[in-house]
C-alpha cells in the first residue's frame, strides 16, 4: 500500500536516531541521585513521553524544575559522548524530500533534540519539541502543531513512529501513520504500515507531492 501525503512527520529517538542506551544510562543515574527505588522507576513507561511527565510522575512538584534540568543537562552531556547513534535509511531517505516538506516532532526538549539532531548530521527543516507544547504524545497537539508550521492540512501528512503513544498522537490528529520496529515488537504497534526501520521505505516526489512505499515484513 502506497500512502499519499504533502508532509512527512517524524518522531526522533528511535526512529531517525537512537538514544536508547543512552536514555536509560542518564535516567538511571538520575534516578540514583533522588533516591527513586528501582521498584518505582520500573513502573514509568520513559520512551516517548516528555522529560516532565516522567518528572511529575516520580518527584513532588518543590522539586521538579531542578530535578527537569538536571536530567536535561545529564542527557546533553551524554550527547557529546557518542550516545546518539543514526538508524539505518535515516539519511537517504531525508535527503529525497524537498525543504519544507519535513519536520521533526519529539517529546524531547529543543536544545536536546537539537543536541541529538547536530551531532547524528541531521539537518531539519522544522522541529516542534516538548517546549513548543502543552500536551504530549498520545495528544495530537505536537503533530498538530507541526502540520501548522508547515502549512499543511492535517490529513494530508504521513507520521513515522516508532513508539504506541506517538502513533496514537498520529492517529488522534488525523494523519496517516508508519510504524517502526525498532524498539517495539510490530504486535503492539497500530499503524497503516509497519516497517523494520526508515531503509524499508522510500519515497517518490512528484507535482501532486509526496507517494510514501514501504516493503513491510511478512
Amino acid at each position: 500500500m502506497d500512502l499519499h501525503a504533502e508532509a512527512l512527520l517524524f518522531d526522533n529517538d528511535g526512529t531517525l536516531v537512537s538514544s536508547m542506551e543512552s536514555v536509560d544510562r542518564c535516567w538511571s543515574r538520575w534516578a540514583r541521585e533522588y533516591g527513586i527505588t528501582e521498584e518505582a522507576f520500573s513502573r514509568v513507561e520513559l520512551h516517548g513521553r516528555p522529560a516532565a511527565e516522567i518528572v511529575a510522575d516520580l518527584l513532588p512538584a518543590p522539586v521538579r524544575a531542578r530535578a527537569l534540568a538536571r536530567i536535561e543537562a545529564l542527557e546533553i552531556e551524554d550527547v557529546a559522548g557518542g550516545g546518539v547513534v543514526l538508524l539505518p535509511g535515516t539519511k537517504e531517505l531525508l535527503s529525497a524530500l524537498p525543504a519544507g516538506r519535513w519536520a521533526v516532532v519529539t517529546s524531547a526538549t529543543r536544545p536536546l533534540a537539537e543536541a541529538r539532531l547536530h551531532e547524528a548530521g541531521i539537518d531539519f527543516p522544522e522541529l516542534v519539541a516538548a517546549d513548543d507544547i502543552t500536551r504530549g504524545k498520545p495528544d495530537p497537539e505536537p503533530f498538530l502543531l507541526a502540520a501548522a508550521r508547515l502549512g499543511v492540512d492535517p490529513a494530508r501528512c504521513v507520521v513515522f513512529e516508532d513508539a504506541p503513544a506517538g502513533l496514537a498522537a498520529g492517529r488522534a490528529a488525523g494523519m496517516r501513520t508508519v510504524a517502526l520496529t525498532t524498539t517495539h515488537p510490530a504486535d503492539g504497534l497500530e499503524a497503516d504500515l509497519v516497517v523494520r526501520d526508515l531503509s524499508a521505505v522510500s519515497v517518490q516526489v512528484s507535482e501532486d507531492g509526496l507517494v510514501v512505499s514501504a516493503e513491510c515484513p511478512s
